[in-house]
């Protein structure tokens, strides 16, 4: 058996909000390995869902720009939200989304900016305002015939969610369409998915938790003939939570957005989107 120190509890205890013992308990069964855990705390029923449990880093901002069929989202991570609110961080996140959109999201740390890098000017700010600022996310869209949409969701004068989304397949002068992207965002936002359709979740994340429903199926003693039927159902409410199309529209639980978007014609469909929320990977 692995030798399971205090750290490791309260690792796992900081990724899944479940109590010690349980912690505890979780990598004892597991060797001590924290994936395998967690896994262990769902199949039985202590913890209802990874999803977005591992955290990356404490607290940060996002900024987001869209204009002229560009799109752009950066994000820098600090300590505390005193600094990240501070005008002197979100003045930095700001000019650093306007240079991804006007120069791409590859190797940012390297670009000029204000004189200097990116990564040069991140390491001053980390030194002014005395915490570990660092360079977090980017991400650049640009589309021709599609639509381009984004939101920042703001939280204590610093944007802390930001989101980017391209819907293909429709007019771009179509109001309603517009319409849908910007409600699209929101959506995204709000709800959190990982992937667009069923077919982008990887192969090997549908396995792990078709293993996971099965073991906790069994565990509540369900007859061996009912268990493939009742794990398929809770395969499907796994992608009816993680996948976009498959997820109801925030503003009206009885309509999918698969739904929402095909009612804005045969061809329409979600691209591509990226969801950055400071303090997650």
């Amino acid at each position: 058996m692995a030798d399971i120190k205090p750290a490791d509890i309260a690792a796992l205890r900081k990724k899944t909000g479940a109590g010690m013992m349980d912690c505890k308990r979780a990598l004892e069964e597991n060797d001590g390995d924290q994936e395998k855990a967690v896994d262990w705390l769902r199949s039985q029923g202590i913890l209802k869902s990874a999803k977005r449990s591992d955290r990356a880093a404490e607290d940060g901002a996002v900024d987001v720009i869209v204009e002229n069929g560009r799109a752009a989202l950066a994000e820098l991570t600090a300590e505390t939200d005193f600094v990240a609110k501070g005008s002197d961080f979100t003045d930095t996140v700001a000019d650093l989304t306007q240079l991804v959109l006007d120069e791409g999201d590859a190797d940012v740390a390297a670009k000029p900016f204000r004189g200097s890098t990116v990564g040069d000017v991140v390491t001053d700010l980390a030194a002014k305002l005395g915490e570990n600022v660092g360079l977090g996310r980017v991400a650049r869209f640009e589309s021709s015939d599609g639509i381009l949409d984004g939101y920042k969701h703001l939280q204590n004068s610093r944007g802390t969610v930001g989101v980017l989304v391209e819907l293909g397949g429709v007019d771009n002068s179509n109001a309603k369409a517009r319409e849908v992207a910007h409600d699209l965002a929101l959506h995204i936002a709000s709800a959190a998915p990982g992937w667009v359709t069923r077919d982008d979740v990887p192969v090997e994340t549908v396995e792990r938790e078709r293993a996971v429903f099965e073991e906790q199926t069994r565990a509540e003693g369900k007859p061996d003939q009912a268990v493939p039927k009742i794990v398929e159902g809770r395969l499907n409410g796994f992608y009816k939570e993680n996948v976009l199309v498959d997820q109801p529209f925030v503003r009206d639980q009885k309509v999918t957005i698969g739904k929402l978007v095909s009612d804005l014609g045969a061809d329409a469909t979600v691209r591509r989107f990226v969801r950055v929320k400071v303090g997650e990977e």
